[in-house]
């Protein structure tokens, strides 16, 4: 919904709008969404969304199409928050109406089954507009090499209008990349290394995307996701099902994002496979769905269902066996050598891979003014302790091993959850 967005600003003020107690008289039905909005007026903005288009129709004075209101109103939608009713409210009702009646002037009725050479000229056609904004994107790296990163690094808003750009020619994955580029120039010594690995990831991006056609089936899929096009939730449900007992071990909520989500990271205790969830919530209490409540600790007879790509990762829960029921400490957690050999694994199937779960067993040691797990082979890996409960980690530890559960990524090891004999603390 956010990549509908004409800018970024937009896209902030609707995650802010979206289930706040301004909102009325919201409703769907079929494929129109609707609501009344409270602004600084008398009356509040009617607002309609016809997903049949995408169309809108707000009351507000804002030119920007869709404005916040819109876009704010399919962020409930979205979240669920927004009830599906039988029938449009009679204002939605009538600007639909009429709405399809120009439409149906201009173009003749076209029913029956699915035009599958229509759906293939559309996907072709969207790949085209994607490759033309990555062609632009490329001639936009190069320009900030030829000016020098001293020159184009500073400001947080640097790449803003070519991620606009991207959003312009659908591919989402990368404009969030690129409004990610602004805060490395304040991440201390070093960023311009930093900032120009960034830039070669996205040039790696764009040449694989060229190659889309040539690639191997999963590694297409990966290019394909980092650049932002869906898979959608049905055809990942239909895919196979990895049946097992799956361990909570971490969850992390990312609320700074331009939508908030949670990620939740379990583990197969009989195939030893991760998995990741991903929660949305423009209000980021992520009570809208069925799994937000989940916490380590709980363990869940499953079937799983994973995304195309590798390594496979992320997933969606498929059939359920009984209820969710505590279970004890998961056995198998490794040590430094192998959480570097599972992420080198991992960067050889994704090398745009942000991040990858781990279960590893070490003492958490003081050294160069930070934290080090120490494993019992005595190797070092950095802790990320940002945003953590680092003091509780250590009380858990006592100076001794414990068992950790975190995410591995390029700055090191970031723990979200530490093993109290069986008894799972979140960090």
């Amino acid at each position: 919904m956010l990549a509908l967005a004409p800018d970024t600003a937009s896209q902030q003020a609707a995650a802010r709008l979206a289930g706040s107690p301004r909102w009325s008289g919201t409703g769907a039905a079929s494929e129109v969404v609707w609501g009344l909005c409270g602004g600084s007026g008398e009356h509040p903005y009617q607002v309609i969304a016809d997903m049949s288009g995408p169309a809108y129709q707000c009351s507000c004075p804002s030119r920007k199409i869709p404005c916040k209101h819109a876009l704010a109103l399919l962020l409930g939608w979205a979240d669920g928050s927004v009830p599906e009713l039988g029938q449009a409210a009679g204002f939605a009702e009538s600007w639909v109406t009429a709405r399809r009646a120009r439409a149906l002037v201009r173009a003749p009725d076209r029913t029956g089954p699915r035009d599958e050479k229509a759906a293939a000229r559309r996907a072709e056609q969207r790949e085209s507009r994607v490759a033309a904004g990555l062609a632009e994107l490329e001639t936009w790296l190069r320009d900030q090499l030829r000016a020098g990163l001293s020159t184009t690094g500073g400001g947080y808003r640097h790449a803003e209008r070519v991620a606009a750009r991207m959003v312009d020619a659908q591919a989402p994955g990368v404009a969030a990349t690129l409004r990610g580029l602004g805060g490395i120039a304040s991440t201390g010594e070093g960023w311009p290394g930093r900032l120009l690995g960034a830039y070669a990831q996205l040039h790696l991006l764009i040449r694989a995307h060229d190659q889309l056609d040539s690639l191997p089936p999963e590694l297409a899929a990966v290019v394909r996701s980092h650049v932002g096009y869906t898979v959608p939730r049905q055809e990942v449900l239909s895919g196979p099902a990895v049946a097992d007992r799956w361990l909570v071990i971490a969850v992390r909520d990312i609320l700074d994002a331009a939508v908030p989500v949670r990620r939740i990271v379990l583990r197969g205790q009989e195939t030893g496979r991760f998995a990741l969830l991903l929660i949305f919530d423009p209000r980021g209490s992520f009570t809208g769905d069925p799994d937000g409540w989940l916490v380590p600790g709980i363990a869940l007879d499953v079937d799983m269902h994973f995304y195309p790509g590798r390594p496979g990762l992320r997933a969606l829960v498929g059939a359920r066996r009984g209820e969710p029921v505590p279970a004890p400490a998961p056995a198998g957690a490794g040590d430094i050598a192998g959480v570097l050999e599972d992420w080198s694994g991992a960067l050889a199937g994704d090398p745009w891979l942000g991040s990858w779960p781990v279960l590893v067993h070490g003492t958490p040691v003081p050294a160069d003014g930070g934290w080090r797990l120490a494993d019992g082979s005595g190797l070092l890996a950095p802790l990320v302790t940002t945003g953590i409960d680092y003091l509780l980690l250590l009380a858990i530890s006592g100076g001794g091993p414990v068992t950790l559960a975190g995410e591995w990524g390029p700055e090191g090891l970031r723990p979200l959850t530490a093993w109290h004999g069986h008894q799972a603390v979140r960090l």
